[in-house]
């Protein structure tokens, strides 16, 4: 398997809302951007649900690093890829190396709704 795909982490900053709570800012100048390397990137899923006013498509691709990295990405994350913003689905799963207990890579499914 080859690792020679990357992507930007886009992470939400911090803010206080009217009410005294801390919530998500996706503002451009509030946000944390980190490019992440040494990954592989491919096809998962594809879904179309369809009525009668529009055609929604959801695509699903299997991330993967490579073999001794934990890339710092989050299930709260957004990623952009070749131009486009996709959310990370469910969580990431960290797979531990038999021998030594450490994290061995990581892999997480990220996908993009439209329609």
């Amino acid at each position: 398997m080859f690792f020679f795909d990357s992507l930007v982490r886009v992470r939400a900053g911090k803010r206080t809302d009217r009410g005294g709570n801390t919530v998500d800012d996706w503002s451009p100048t509030a946000v944390d951007r980190l490019t992440v390397d040494q990954l592989n990137i491919q096809p998962a899923s594809q879904t179309e649900d369809q009525d009668p006013t529009r055609t929604g498509v959801t695509t699903g691709w299997r991330v993967q690093s490579a073999e001794g990295t934990r890339p710092d990405i989050t299930a709260d994350d957004r990623l952009e890829w070749r131009g486009r913003l996709y959310e990370v689905d469910g969580e990431v799963a960290e797979w531990p190396d038999p021998l030594t207990g450490t994290v061995h890579h990581i892999e997480l499914t990220m996908v993009r709704a439209t329609g």
